[in-house]
């Protein structure tokens, strides 16, 4: 009895989604009470051997809840297949973020001055721009969007978990309206797209990463609303809010909407060819096995 109202979805949601926000904050706040890395060990910088920690629960509570409670195979994080998919995760956030700054160069609205300092690219890797982004695919589209579409079907779970997605970032210092909606109607569904084609959290833990780290540590953009930190290059972005996206960053720009829109417009496209959409669980047929006469 226990079991089955612990395998009921909206129990399961709720349980994985409280677990995984409690190991990702407890993360953070040891990383702002320690900032030094007390207590870690002394060859390891403090920001990778905490993000390191912080990934590695994050994959242990989220398989753990999958195996022994779930019981099912936790085929979305399988590893064949990890470095390619990831890897083109990876290429997409680079290319799809760079798209957005050759336009905006070319609109006379972004410029670059100069180059910092390449140590830059390798500041603070582990925290908002590759283990913030691993827990949020793990947490919104593991969790919400997986969940969600197994109930109510793809397109459902697609529009819930990217508003959820977006409401969350609204609490970041510099967000605005704009930039909040822009991650829960553009953002939401350009990170849900790669796991409704693929099936696995892969491609779009590596979109994630990549499109923060380029917009942070390599063009010194803020990240959702965050303040923006020194990246490789000097730059200088000015024009009407609306193209520049304010203090919301890149993010909140029209370039970078209508490029992301774009780009999830073609993904849907796929998906629906590939007969990708999981439809709702009441419309479902059951199949049965033909035999031969």
């Amino acid at each position: 009895m226990l079991l089955r109202f612990i395998r009921n979805p909206f129990v399961s949601l709720l349980a994985l989604n409280n677990l995984l926000l409690y190991v990702h904050w407890s993360g953070n706040a040891y990383m702002l009470t320690f900032p030094s890395g007390l207590g870690m060990p002394l060859f390891l910088p403090s920001g990778l051997f905490t993000g390191a920690f912080i990934t590695a629960n994050l994959l242990l509570v989220y398989w753990s809840y999958a195996h022994f409670l779930e019981r099912r195979a936790v085929s979305e994080l399988a590893l064949p297949g990890l470095g390619r998919e990831l890897g083109i995760g990876l290429l997409l956030g680079f290319g799809l973020f760079t798209i957005c700054v050759l336009i905006a160069m070319a609109l006379g609205l972004y410029r670059i001055e100069g180059i910092d300092r390449w140590q830059n690219l390798l500041a603070g890797v582990t925290g908002g721009t590759f283990t913030t982004p691993f827990g949020e695919e793990l947490l919104f589209r593991g969790v919400w969007f997986r969940i969600l579409e197994g109930v109510f079907g793809g397109w459902v779970a697609l529009v819930v978990s990217s508003l959820w997605f977006g409401f969350v970032h609204a609490g970041n210092t510099g967000e605005t309206f704009a930039g909040v909606a822009s991650i829960a109607i553009v953002y939401g569904p350009l990170l849900a797209v790669p796991f409704m084609v693929s099936r696995r959290l892969w491609i779009g833990i590596g979109l994630h990463g990549a499109w923060n780290y380029t917009m942070g540590k390599v063009f010194s953009g803020a990240i959702s609303g965050n303040s923006a930190s020194p990246g490789l290059f000097k730059t200088t972005f000015q024009g009407p809010e609306l193209l520049t996206g304010g203090s919301a960053g890149m993010e909140g720009s029209l370039i970078a909407m209508l490029v992301s829109l774009a780009f999830t417009a073609v993904m849907l496209i796929l998906a629906v060819r590939r007969g990708m959409i999981v439809p709702p669980s009441w419309s479902r047929k059951i199949t049965r096995p033909q035999l031969d006469v």
